[in-house]
């Protein structure tokens, strides 16, 4: 369990110093993701096409559980007709706790996207769904889904 808890605060530790040294340029997003998991996102675009993405939710597929993920994600602008409609995939990790005690789940993420950026106003829309690999405490196979809204101060 303790090691669980120090990668916690090592994706917080992270996550905040992303958010801080792209703040000012309005690099950083902040909003809500809703499915499986449900909860908020963290976005920090790192350049034109590259972005790190965090999340803290909660799970609710079979025993309820804390999952924090943390992905670095690729965006293909011009992958759909829309210039304002980018592809994104990546990979990630995935930590997820389950109420009920036992051990964490420990998996490779895998996301595949559609991101609606809102043109001059500081939204973006997204859609994902996130294949996952677990290797910890063993192996299986999961698919997340969410859609999601981010804040662009």
């Amino acid at each position: 369990m303790k090691s669980v808890i120090r990668f916690a605060l090592l994706l917080l530790a992270v996550c905040t110093s992303a958010g801080t040294s792209k703040a000012q340029n309005g690099n950083l997003g902040l909003g809500v993701i809703v499915g499986e998991p449900t909860g908020l996102s963290l976005k920090a675009w790192q350049s034109g096409r590259t972005a790190l993405d965090f999340g803290a939710a909660w799970s609710f597929v079979e025993d309820s559980a804390v999952h924090l993920h943390g992905d670095i994600l690729l965006h293909r602008f011009g992958a759909t007709e829309s210039r304002n409609l980018p592809f994104y995939y990546g990979i990630g990790a995935r930590v997820k706790m389950a109420d009920s005690g036992g051990d964490p789940r420990v998996g490779i993420r895998f996301p595949l996207g559609l991101d609606y950026l809102f043109g001059n106003d500081p939204l973006d829309m997204f859609f994902e769904v996130v294949p996952i690999l677990d290797v910890a405490p063993d192996s299986d196979v999961s698919l997340n889904a969410s859609v999601g809204m981010r804040y662009w101060p």
